[in-house]
């Protein structure tokens, strides 16, 4: 049988920006191409983004801002039993987390399956 298994989580995003504002908005934009490419290749099956905050200001004018930005990840897994879906979805969405280059990846939920 085939289950969808959903996980929610966060992750961590480097980068130089101006502002709060466009650092979150560069972070959501950074994210939200990883798990578009993660879809188009049929590694996920749906995901949403939704929060970005500040982790770490630049302490220096040219040092990184650090955003935490959420996200929920959707894939399909094939098992005969809810519970066995849930291990099956969480490695491959862990799988495609890590090919996609995510950093700091970790999840603030248990895996549901339905």
């Amino acid at each position: 049988m085939e289950y969808a298994v959903s996980l929610e989580g966060t992750t961590l995003v480097t980068l130089h920006e101006g502002t709060d504002t466009t650092a979150r908005d560069e972070a959501v934009s950074q994210l939200t191409a990883s798990l578009e490419e993660l879809e188009t290749d049929d590694t996920i099956t749906d995901w949403t983004v939704t929060d970005a905050e500040v982790y770490e200001h630049p302490t220096a004018p040219f040092d990184p801002y650090t955003i935490t930005v959420a996200f929920a990840v959707t894939v399909a897994a094939e098992a005969d039993d809810p519970g066995s879906a849930k291990a099956r979805g969480q490695q491959a969405i862990d799988d495609a987390l890590e090919s996609a280059g995510l950093d700091a990846v970790s999840y603030t939920s248990a895996p549901s399956a339905a």
